[in-house]
């Protein structure tokens, strides 16, 4: 196993599926057994789960909400996220906590690191909603952050593409992908992998990211046992 403590980092609307919004049972399903078996090989798993399929707190200013009042609407749609994924995960057997970055007892514990740590060390998936508590900074900042905090030895962007491409893949079928790529090149070649906050916190950190397809079964095991899978920044 080459990882022992990893950060799975998954968009909110990664569970739509086939929907246009909402969560879909199946995809839900689909996820919580890739992340078990991933889980079996004696892995420590943290998740972060973003919020779009449900409320984006950019596109709630087009609407006419304040940005700050959005992007806390946005945190609470991670949080439902986060619950929905906590309960798929435990009804296939694992042992889950969910903690927030905004207090909510009843239904989730507050983000304390050291607390955290100890969850992952008893074999716990640990699952982070509410993004970071604060406005203008996005779930991508908040698993960057989070897998900081943990010690986390690499942080696992799960999409709907196989890596990162020198242009969108589903717009230019000339796009090429990159296998291997430096934090620097990403910057210089303007490639798009997370937002800047997120992006510099891992290169000052020495923290390594791994983009790669969620959706194709086996990927995330694969991963974790080291084979070249999505496209690594290091």
């Amino acid at each position: 196993m080459k990882y022992k403590r990893i950060l799975l980092k998954l968009s909110g609307e990664a569970l739509m599926g086939t929907k246009n919004h909402g969560i879909d049972s199946d995809r839900l399903t689909q996820y919580a057994q890739e992340i078990k078996r991933a889980k079996d090989t004696g892995l420590e798993l943290a998740i972060v789960i973003g919020g779009g399929n449900i409320f984006r707190g950019v596109d709630g200013e087009k609407s006419g909400i304040d940005r700050v009042q959005g992007d806390y609407m946005g945190m609470l749609a991670t949080v439902i996220n986060a619950m929905a994924l906590q309960s798929a995960l435990e009804k296939h057997g694992m042992y889950t906590r969910l903690m927030s970055g905004l207090k909510m007892e009843q239904v989730c514990e507050p983000f304390i690191r050291r607390r955290a740590i100890r969850h992952l060390e008893k074999g716990r998936i640990v699952i982070f909603g509410a993004g970071i508590g604060n406005p203008y900074f996005t779930t991508d900042s908040t698993a960057s952050l989070r897998a900081i905090e943990i010690e986390a030895d690499v942080v696992l962007k799960g999409t709907r593409v196989d890596g990162v491409y020198s242009a969108d893949p589903e717009k230019d079928p000339n796009a090429t992908r990159y296998s291997n790529v430096s934090f620097q090149e990403v910057y210089e070649k303007g490639l798009n992998v997370m937002d800047m906050t997120a992006f510099t916190l891992c290169q000052e950190n020495k923290l390594p990211i791994i983009v790669f397809d969620m959706n194709k079964p086996g990927n995330l095991t694969d991963i974790v046992a080291g084979k070249e899978v999505g496209t690594l920044i290091n």
